[in-house]
This record gives structure tokens, sequence and C-alpha cells, in this order.
């Protein structure tokens, strides 16, 4: 049975990380201490529950919390090297835990452990963080809250700031909890609920003190007019290729698109520059933000070719004084520069871009900007924003265990950070390669004319951060146009293209009608001509190389009886791989194809007629027609959806890299396909 302390813990835990009023996303933890019988001694044992390294309040479980025995964690403080070694502390807490398991023990374990209180919060509201960072931060601290809540000057979260604190809780027992410069707050209580009572306060005090003392406007004045909403995402499109390519200089990342308020009030501002430039303040928000994003300077209006031209040479800028901040802090023991990128490029008029090497952390780190962007406004509205100094940043930035932290990362999976559109997604093989491309780490754009049907497999394959659902009609350029800018709004570009989406109508010539004709040409041979184009024009934007590929058929080859419309059309994106491979190498764009034998099971095409149509031409029954074309193989086994995307993944997962212009059958041997 869950320990009652443990309960409350988790319950208080979740409900202040579910109002982003309180903390950022993984931002801040929470400690509740109590007893258990020890298994050992069968006698009481003093612990501390408190939430782990890389944890979410607003999800936490028992399993993100670290148990340490509280006497063991306290008595550190008698074998404490100081603050010149305090890192080597974080170590020693694994000396204090209690049982197996559990989560690892983070940086501000000490904080939690040696405040002699029960129950413990850690907090990043803007409401705090904009105290904290305001330049007479303390004096502020003092009008607002009085002796209730005290001033404690900016610190490294480790081993002495816990120290500290405790020291502020123990001298002032009528204190309800601290303002932590340039960071956050900490709050306290004998119990839960006045614990989270306690921080509340806090967070509430701040807030309203700020909206009844802030002056307006501490952004200065618009000198930009925000484009209008339909022209602001045709531009945010055009742009953010480019910005993704650019911000790829180093490693490949994935995007996230923000034209909310808050942020186009910012970015359209007179003091954009300034306060960009000072960059964020609080660990959570640079670590995730970067020191200071990419500003670029150019008006909403301006000419597409010139923003590109421009903010090609703001990237070059940035990244030499990116190296020039590392560089200038930089001991001989640092650990080597991550990459000279940026994190979030603000454009005037169009909105932020983030980055990261996932949608979820993309999204995150422009949601961490929206955090500093309030942070800066209540900091000015009141005071001057004042953030801790860039050599405190880059202490925290290439800390040791910061680095460690990343160094336990899991490897990423083949696919990720790419993202990939998949026609004719909705159902059959277009579902099976869309939700193989996913399990391999890729962003997907589940596109169908059947919007209903994509939604449903964008559904099965996760949430907004790996898969999203667009309606795409192949036959219309407009659509396909719209579609793909979906897809690189929703992710930033696109760089791996599915062509799937198929019909077929099996009758013979005398009876083929023109409509027959045509139906099944602009379906697969036009639309995969007007997805590729497309989707060329973003790869090429990107400068990322990329991979298109078809899904032909062994129809391409082989002639069959009654089949001359699919025949012919499938011949024709046979030949679209071979004349694409050959214009677009240049560029890094693979194409490839895949010609698979008749997929009965699982399959749209043979559902919609097709299955019925083929039985009948070759006189066996509908429901045999699978194991029919199966003992036609050399293989004598079925081809299934799951089968054709296996094969989009060997071409596309990073190992034939060198491989452009080949069909792979995947049809268990039909002789007559044999290439040649």
């Amino acid at each position: 049975m869950t320990n009652p302390a443990v309960r409350e813990l988790l319950e208080r835990s979740n409900r202040l990380g579910a109002d982003p009023r309180n903390t950022n996303y993984a931002g801040g933890n929470t400690s509740a201490k109590g007893s258990e019988t020890d298994p050992v001694t069968g006698e009481p044992a003093e612990l501390v529950w408190v939430k782990g390294s890389g944890g979410d309040l607003g999800t936490l479980t028992e399993q993100g919390l670290a148990i340490l025995r509280l006497d063991r964690l306290r008595a550190l403080a008698g074998v404490y090297p100081g603050v010149e070694r305090e890192d080597e502390m974080v170590a020693a807490f694994d000396y204090c835990l209690h049982g197996r398991g559990g989560a690892a023990p983070s940086i501000d374990t000490a904080m939690h452990g040696l405040v002699d209180v029960a129950h413990v919060d850690h907090l990043h509201p803007d409401s705090g963080i904009a105290i904290a960072t305001a330049a007479d931060g303390p004096a502020l601290t003092k009008e607002i809250f009085g002796d209730r809540v005290l001033w404690v000057p900016w610190r490294r979260p480790g081993f002495q700031l816990g120290l500290d604190i405790a020291a502020v809780q123990r001298a002032n027992p009528q204190a309800i909890g601290v303002i932590l410069g340039g960071h956050g707050i900490t709050a306290w209580g004998a119990t839960s609920a006045e614990c989270e009572a306690n921080s509340l306060e806090i967070i509430r005090r701040a807030r309203e003190y700020l909206a009844a003392h802030g002056r307006p406007a501490p952004f200065g004045a618009a000198v930009h007019t925000s484009l209008p909403v339909a022209e602001r995402r045709v531009r945010a499109a055009a742009l953010f290729p480019v910005l993704r390519g650019l911000a790829s200089t180093d490693r490949p990342v994935v995007g996230h698109y923000t034209d909310s308020g808050v942020v186009l009030d910012f970015v359209s501002s007179e003091r954009l520059p300034e306060l960009a430039e000072r960059g964020t303040s609080c660990p959570d928000h640079f670590l995730r933000t970067k020191v200071k994003p990419l500003v670029v300077d150019t008006a909403p209006g301006a000419p597409l070719d010139e923003v590109v031209a421009r903010v090609k040479e703001l990237h070059e800028a940035y990244r030499a004084d990116y190296r020039g901040y590392y560089e200038r802090h930089a001991t001989a023991d640092s650990p080597a520069m991550r990459g000279a990128d940026p994190a979030i490029v603000l454009v005037p008029g169009v909105g932020m871009f983030s980055f990261g090497a996932t949608k979820q952390t993309a999204r995150v780190a422009g949601e961490f900007y929206v955090n500093a962007i309030n942070v800066m406004r209540g900091a000015e509205a009141v005071s001057a924003y004042a953030p801790i100094g860039e050599s405190e940043k880059f202490r925290i930035e290439y800390w040791a265990l910061e680095e460690a932290k990343l160094r336990r990362m899991p490897k990423p999976k083949p696919l990720a950070t790419r993202v990939a559109y998949v026609t004719g997604a909705g159902s059959g093989i277009g579902r099976a390669i869309a939700r193989r491309l996913a399990a391999e780490g890729a962003c997907v754009i589940v596109a169908d004319r059947d919007f209903e049907a994509a939604r449903g497999v964008a559904g099965e394959i996760g949430g907004a951060d790996v898969a999203i659902a667009v309606r795409a009609d192949v036959t219309s350029a407009a659509a396909v146009v719209a579609s793909l800018r979906d897809a690189v709004l929703a992710f930033g570009g696109v760089d791996l293209v599915v062509n799937n989406a198929g019909l077929s109508i099996s009758k013979p010539l005398l009876d083929t009608t023109e409509a027959d004709w045509d139906l099944q040409h602009d379906v697969m041979a036009k639309g995969s001509f007007l997805v590729s184009r497309e989707a060329a024009r973003v790869m090429i934007r990107q400068g990322m190389g990329g991979d298109i590929v078809y899904i032909s058929s062994k129809n391409s080859i082989v002639a069959g009886p009654d089949n001359v419309a699919y025949g012919a059309t499938k011949a024709d994106q046979a030949h679209q791989v071979r004349l694409l491979a050959a214009e677009l190498g240049a560029h890094g764009v693979r194409v490839n194809g895949i010609n698979p034998d008749g997929v009965v099971r699982g399959s749209g095409i043979f559902a919609g007629g097709w299955g019925a149509q083929r039985a009948a031409v070759y006189g066996v029954p509908e429901e045999k027609l699978g194991a029919y074309y199966a003992q036609r193989t050399l293989l004598k086994r079925e081809v299934l959806p799951e089968h054709v995307a296996n094969a989009v993944f060997a071409l596309t997962g990073g190992d034939l890299t060198h491989t452009t212009g080949l069909h792979i059958p995947v049809d268990a041997g039909v002789p007559a396909a044999f290439l040649r």
C-alpha cells in the first residue's frame, strides 16, 4: 500500500504541475518526509521522497520518485568538502538511497532533505522568476512579502544552495519560502496541504503585484505589424524549411512553430533586440532554449528572397557569437562544444520557430521561451530584467553533471529527427508504412483523401508530437500544396515522402473507359508527380537531402490481362523514380521504388472491389486470392502491408545511403517481375 505521505505528495505535485502558471514542463521538484519500517531492522526509518531527475510534476508517478534515508542524507553535511567540490555530493546521494528502484536523485535533492520541514516545493512560476530576475529583486521581495518570504541570492543548484535555504528557514521560523535569485521559488509546510497553499500564495501574490504595479508596454512600442493569419502561415511555411536546415548544421533537428499573441507582441516590439540579447535566466529555460535566440531583423512583408538571404547571414553571425561565448568560458576540463546553432528563432510579424532533437523537445523549447517572455515582461514592468551572467549560464550549460545526464539519454532510433509524409496512409499499405516509420523514430504526416481515416491512423500512432493527419487529394495541386504546408508547419519540413496513394480498376481494354484511365492516372501518375514536386521544393529549401519512395507494383514490369490502365500508370510511376533520381541527386535527394505483388489482406484497394475483379480474372474465389498469389511465387508466401513497410524502412533507415534509382521487388519471387 502506498505510504500516505507519498500519495499526498503525488497528488500535490500533479495539481501544481497541471497549471502552467505554477511551473514549466519538467521544471521544479517536490518532496515529502515520512517514515516506513526498515525491512532489515524492523525499526522505523525516516525517509524523504523527492521527484527524481528528469521527471515532470504534472505527470509524476511513484516510479518517478527518489527515496532516500533522511539521517544519511543530512549526515552528508558533515563530510561536505565545500562549494568548489560540491558536485561530488551528487554521487554521494546514491549511498543514501532506501531500497532498490526509483528515480535517480536530482541536483536539488539536498534542498529538500536539508530544509527541516516535512514538505517542500521548488517551482519555476513566471511571476516568481520575474521577481527573481528583477534588478532590485531583494527590495521587491521585501515589499511584496515582508518577512514571510525571504531573498536568497543566485547560486547554482547544488548542495550549497540546499545549505543556504536550510539556514534561511532555520533563522526565520515565520517564513513560508524564499525567492531564489535568477531562478525561481521554494516553499515549505508542515503538511502537504500547507506546503501547496504556501507555494500558491507566493505565486499569486507575485502575480497580483506585477498586475497592480506594472507599467504598461514594458517591451516598448510595436514597431512591426503582424501579418494576417493566412499570410503569416504562408510566410512561416516558406521560411521554416530554411530555418530548420540552418538549425541542423551541427546535428539534425525537428521544429515547432508558435504564433500566439504573447510571441507576436514580443517579436513586433521595439525592445526585441535588446531584451532577446540578454538571454534567459532560469536554468530550466536556457538549457532548452540556449542562452539567447536568433533574432531576424527584417520587416514582416520583406521579399522572401531577401529574408532568406538575411537569415543565412544572421545564422553565420549567431554561430560565430556562440563559439565566442564557448571560448570565453571553457576550461581545460569543459565538455566539447555541443553545437552552435540556435534553438529559438524569432521573426517579426511571423512568430517563433523552436528546434530540438524531437518534436516534443522542440515544442517544449518554444514553451520555455514563452515563459521567458513572460518573465521579461514582468521584470521590466516593475524594475529591469537582469538575468544571471553569461559565465554562470556557461557553468550550467556545460556542467559535468549536465553532460552526464545527456550521456544517459537513450540512443536515438534510426529515423529520429526525420519527418515522413505518407500518402494514402489512412488504410492498408500506407497505414502500415506510417506505423513502421513512426516506430523507427520518424515524425509522420498521415495524408489521405479520407481525413477521418487519416486521423484514426494518426491517433493509433500517438499524439501530435509523433503524428498528424492531413486531408490530401493528390489529384489537386492546390490540395497537395496545402497538405505539405500543414506538414511543414507541424514539424519544420519534410525529409521522407512515400507516394502510396492508389486505386485500381480491373477491366479489359475494350471495356476500359476514358474515365477509368483518367482516374487511375490522376491518382497515381499525376498524384505522385504533384507530391514529389512540392516535396522536392521543401527538401531543396532545407538543404538536408531526403528520400522519395514510390510504391509502384510488379505490374509496372509484368504484363497481365485486363489491367491496361493500372499497369500503364504503374509503369509511369516506375519511370518517375528513374527520372527524379537523376534530377534530384544533386540536392542529396534519393528516389527509389518498391514493386509489391498483390497485397490482399489489409489492402484498401482490394477491399474496394479490385480483389473481386482480379479474382474473377483468375477464376478463384475472392477469399482465396491471397493464397492464389502466394502459390504463383517462388517463396510461396503471401505479401502483406507490413512487408512493404519493411522495404520502405530498408531504403530509408540509414544503411542504403548510396542507393538511388532502385526498385525493390516485394513479391515473394515473381520471375516475370525480375528486373533486367
